[in-house]
């Protein structure tokens, strides 16, 4: 009982500095609170976390860089700074998701933080694009040498696995629950370079959270080089 006491005294006096995460993006960023959801996560694996978002609906990289905003809130100083856009497996779209993630990460590697790119999904009726949308953002990141959170991938491994998870919102676009708590797991390893811990869980998610999070780790895992 005293060695576990000292052990986690120990660990307590070690604990790094709080990681600052802030969050760049749209609406697939501020459903059910993202950001809210990773802290947690964070703080349950008694890590020190602070996350942050500038997100607006229907905004891309592009909107974002002339609205000035996300650049103001990068310059505060930030440990990861979280990139996000819409889909983006046409080839436009991909060519300004890499060009605004170039520009941005410019700014992000000024201020000391390192950019990773918050992989999406298509909408429903547009499933298979899902290919497309890894491309570019797997691109995205590879350009910036940043880091790739592949959340989309993850949500087809998980169908994998179970084809009726509901992954989806109601307007086959934005995600349920349980979609973001997936997001939620990948982003958390990936920055922290650690399996999720076990809770939280959202209620929404409770029974199939067993479930997610093998899946996020084992995409995490197999799109991360070694």
């Amino acid at each position: 009982m005293i060695t576990r006491l000292l052990l986690a005294a120990a660990l307590l006096v070690t604990q790094p500095n709080p990681t600052r995460i802030l969050f760049i993006g749209n609406s697939l960023t501020y459903a059910n609170d993202l950001p809210a959801m990773v802290c947690a996560l964070a703080r349950s694996a008694g890590r020190q976390a602070t996350c942050e978002s500038v997100a607006k609906p229907d905004y891309g990289l592009e909107e974002h860089w002339k609205d000035r905003k996300a650049r103001q809130a990068i310059a505060r100083g930030w440990d990861v700074v979280v990139l996000q856009q819409g889909p983006s497996a046409l080839p436009e779209s991909r060519r300004l998701l890499v060009a605004y993630t170039r520009r941005f990460d410019a700014e992000i590697k000024k201020a000391g933080a390192r950019t990773a790119l918050y992989m999406v999904w298509p909408s429903l009726a547009r499933r298979g694009d899902f290919p497309g949308v890894s491309q570019s953002y797997a691109a995205a990141a590879k350009n910036v040498k940043g880091l790739l959170l592949p959340a989309g991938e993850a949500w087809r491994a998980a169908w994998a696995t179970d084809a009726g998870l509901p992954l989806y919102g109601p307007d086959g676009f934005h995600p349920s629950p349980i979609g973001t708590y997936l997001a939620a797991l990948v982003i958390y390893e990936q920055i922290f370079a650690s399996p999720p811990p076990a809770v939280p869980v959202p209620p929404a998610a409770q029974h199939v959270a067993d479930v997610l999070r093998r899946v996020a780790h084992e995409t995490v895992v197999a799109l991360t080089p070694r």
